[in-house]
């Protein structure tokens, strides 16, 4: 969960296959110190293609109960795959959050 002024805004779950997660603090269920970005570079992961779907809809009620809002508000939910090199995934997230404050820029470069 991330917070914004002690107010929760977004609700992140992140996966990584066995391979990539067994044995470092991508298998616990708790903050890592530098962000697993950092971490999975460390250890050779870095993003060669990310894939990102975007969504508004409905909270689910659990959803609405962690962000403190109605039923009948919106939020909205970026699905995102990391791939290294090869097209290699390790890294799936999904991000549900708070429409308020929300802007999303992207800059594709063709290779």
């Amino acid at each position: 969960m991330m917070l914004v002024d002690e107010r929760p805004v977004e609700l992140t779950d992140s996966y990584y296959p066995a391979t990539v997660a067994a044995g470092t603090p991508l298998a616990e269920a708790k903050k890592i110190p530098g962000g697993a970005p950092t971490l999975l570079a460390e250890i050779g992961y870095s993003p060669d293609e990310v894939y990102e779907d975007i969504s508004i809809r409905a909270p689910t009620r659990e959803e609405a109960d962690l962000l403190h809002v109605q039923d009948e508000s919106l939020v909205v939910v970026l699905f995102r795959v990391v791939m290294a090199a090869g097209r290699i995934p390790f890294e799936a997230s999904v991000m549900t959050m708070l429409p308020e404050g929300r802007h999303f820029r992207y800059r594709f470069k063709a290779r």
